[in-house]
């Protein structure tokens, strides 16, 4: 029986020092992850300072945190399963940079300069059209300006000179019905006060005098070097003759084909 007893209290004994290891071990235990904890504390604390630091508006912010409802809320965010989460979704990126074609990549940066390249190269090509416009839109106003003055003055002389060489007539340069002097001119002639509705109706001198105007009009405005006249006299008669080689004598060299001794008397060289 006391053997038995002995047994029993043998057994009780390992009980208790099988618990009492695992005491020791589970205080261990405990005592690691306190000192673990007080680390951890220490380095949030040092975050904590570093980031006042770096952020001034925590400290003026920091009496809303952990208030229900406000912006700095985070009760219903379990921290360690925020960070799992950002973990997981580095690991996703990681995963997503390495499936990345680094030479389409290289591909688009090209295409986006190429592109910016042209853009840059369109709007230097604009600017230098809208500069090549209003080049164009001065030089049409000019080229209106000049050619309303040489109307004018040609259609002046022209009138002029017409008159002169067979008078009681009038004669001018005017823009078709309609249109204006840019779109052409046409030959009015007028014997008294009756306007001829087409040059038809004039004789073969009375036309010959009138083209006779027209070019000496010219001649006044612009004279060229030399001109050079087919007998132009043809359809004239004696007087008129003398009167067109008085008139173009004085202005320019004429180079005249003529069988008419009116003509003729004007020449400074005759060859027969």
């Amino acid at each position: 029986e006391c053997d038995s007893q002995i047994s029993s209290l043998a057994r009780k004994q390992q009980e208790l020092e099988h618990k009492l290891s695992d005491a020791n071990v589970e205080k261990k235990k405990l005592e690691n992850e306190v000192k673990r904890l007080e680390i951890e504390q220490k380095e949030c604390s040092s975050k904590v300072d570093k980031l006042l630091e770096k952020h001034e508006w925590i400290e003026a912010e920091k009496k809303l945190f952990g208030r229900g409802g406000g912006d700095y809320d985070f009760s219903s965010r379990d921290p360690h399963k925020a960070k799992e989460e950002l973990e997981k979704l580095q690991v996703e990126q990681t995963g997503l940079e390495k499936r990345v074609n680094k030479k389409v990549i290289t591909m688009f940066d090209k295409a986006d300069d190429e592109y910016k390249d042209l853009i840059s190269k369109k709007s230097i090509i604009e600017n230098d059209k809208s500069k090549i416009k209003k080049v164009i839109e001065e030089l049409d106003e000019k080229k209106k300006e000049t050619l309303s003055v040489t109307w004018v003055k040609v259609n002046k002389d022209f009138g002029s000179i017409f008159s002169t060489l067979l008078p009681g007539t009038m004669a001018k340069l005017e823009p078709p019905e309609g249109c204006t002097f840019l779109d052409g001119l046409e030959v009015r002639v007028a014997f008294g006060s009756v306007w001829k509705q087409s040059l038809s109706e004039l004789s073969g001198g009375q036309r010959s005098l009138l083209a006779l105007s027209l070019i000496l009009a010219l001649l006044l405005f612009k004279p060229a070097p030399l001109y050079i006249l087919d007998e132009v006299d043809a359809a004239l008669d004696l007087s008129h003759t003398q009167n067109i080689g008085r008139m173009i004598k004085p202005h320019s060299q004429f180079i005249v084909v003529s069988l008419k001794e009116g003509m003729f008397n004007n020449a400074n060289v005759l060859f027969r």
